[in-house]
């Protein structure tokens, strides 16, 4: 009898437990085109008041300068890099055409809905193509993925938005996406949601940096209060805890803030805001990229990611415990130089190295990792030798305890 008490009261305690725990909802928000000296140099009070919640922090764009990750800073391709956590020469999506994403890379919606099919998912944005081909919302490559809640093609509705009017037509239509938005995150509050907002960029590409650029920043940064309002209802009227994250998918030219796409450094200067005061010391050391936002939005709402996509991802969690960052890889003679370094150095763990000669994801298949050596996470380097591996590609895996990181060499293009 004491036994069955026992366990009676431990699955009302675990029971206790799981109803207690607090729902976990996530909101990011893609404001596009904004360098990071510019939203630094404007009155953005509400966006402020985030921050002081959570973090502000310069981020970046454009993959790895002068590499094989190397990425336009253009916005369809800053939005799947954040969308897929990873760059795109994997994602491959190169410009706004968005001509051929490759699924095999999954987004983080994707993974998601794998996972908690029940949960719900939703896009607000000016631009139809996000949900339709980044999400690849119904798609088969996609699994037929399923946005539950969407509101957005409304820069092909030209009776309610029309092109001609005292108000710029494109401020007009993300002051819709953004209340939709709102009245969603009060009512519906759905579980990932993703925000697209484009004023700022048209008043970039029109203006360059001047007085309607940044006064559109102001009118963005009104909108992102709107939003953290509807937040706040939730967090105090309901057992839930949200995190927003807002940023953008690329800065502007130098020599009049009209342009990007390229690598200059102002092109591939951008920011993080996020209400999450609970960040790692990652950001402390390292300045994120848009990849990073990934990982961190999957630690926050318990995303398990599986090994094979974990091991494609280009991005470092925020959030979370992280063994190792900054990798890197040197082939010469036959051999691989592998450097890294602890995130804290008062970890005590160890170090796998996986290498594998093909690429077989790009393709939808597996490849075949090979544990080429293990060494202590403080010695921060190994050297593999490879001659009996000869190949003009290596994919290489380091796998700590609490995150993996990757890099690809192709010995032929070194010097």
């Amino acid at each position: 009898m004491k036994v069955k008490i026992f366990i009676i009261i431990g699955m009302l305690m675990c029971s206790a437990t799981v109803f207690g725990q607090r729902a976990k909802k996530v909101v990011f928000v893609i404001a596009d085109g904004i360098p990071a000296d510019v939203l630094e140099s404007v009155a953005t009070p509400h966006m402020d008041a985030i921050a002081r919640s959570g973090r502000y922090l310069r981020a970046y764009v454009g993959g790895g300068k002068g590499t094989y990750s190397e990425t336009p800073t253009i916005s369809a391709v800053g939005y799947n890099s954040l969308l897929t956590g990873t760059w795109a020469n994997k994602h491959n999506v190169w410009d706004n055409d968005i001509a051929a994403p490759n699924y095999h890379y999954p987004t983080i919606f994707r993974l998601f809905k794998d996972q908690y099919p029940q949960k719900k998912i939703a896009v607000f944005s000016s631009w139809l193509d996000n949900r339709t081909k980044l999400v690849g919302d119904g798609l088969p490559e996609t699994n037929k993925i399923r946005v539950d809640i969407a509101a957005d093609g409304y820069e092909h509705d030209t009776i309610h938005f029309p092109k001609t009017g005292p108000v710029h037509r494109m401020h007009r239509i993300d002051e819709e996406v953004t209340d939709k938005a709102v009245q969603s995150i009060r009512k519906e509050a759905p579980d990932l949601s993703w925000i697209y907002l484009e004023y700022t960029d048209d008043m970039g590409h029109a203006h360059g940096d001047s007085p309607q650029f940044y006064e559109a920043v102001e009118m963005l940064d009104k909108q992102m209060g709107r939003v953290w309002d509807a937040i706040r209802y939730r967090q105090d009227k309901f057992k839930e805890d949200w995190m927003i994250i807002i940023t953008t998918d690329h800065g502007r030219s130098e020599a009049d803030g009209k342009g990007h796409g390229g690598q200059s450094a102002r092109q591939r200067s951008t920011w993080m805001i996020t209400s999450n005061p609970a960040l790692n010391t990652y950001p402390d050391h390292y300045i994120p990229g848009v990849v990073d936002i990934f990982p961190s939005v999957a630690r926050y709402i318990n995303i398990t990611i599986p090994p094979a996509a974990g091991r494609e991802l280009d991005g470092v969690p925020m959030i979370g415990k992280v063994s190792l960052a900054d990798m890197k890889v040197n082939y010469f003679q036959n051999k691989l130089d592998i450097t890294w370094m602890p995130l804290d150095p008062a970890e005590q763990g160890q170090v796998k190295v996986w290498i594998t000669t093909t690429n077989n994801v790009k393709t939808g298949g597996a490849d075949d990792y090979k544990l080429a050596g293990v060494a202590a996470l403080g010695q921060k380097h190994l050297t593999v030798d490879v001659k009996d591996l000869p190949s003009g590609f290596y994919k290489v895996v380091l796998e700590g305890a609490h995150n993996t990181l990757n890099r690809w060499v192709m010995p032929a293009e070194k010097k």
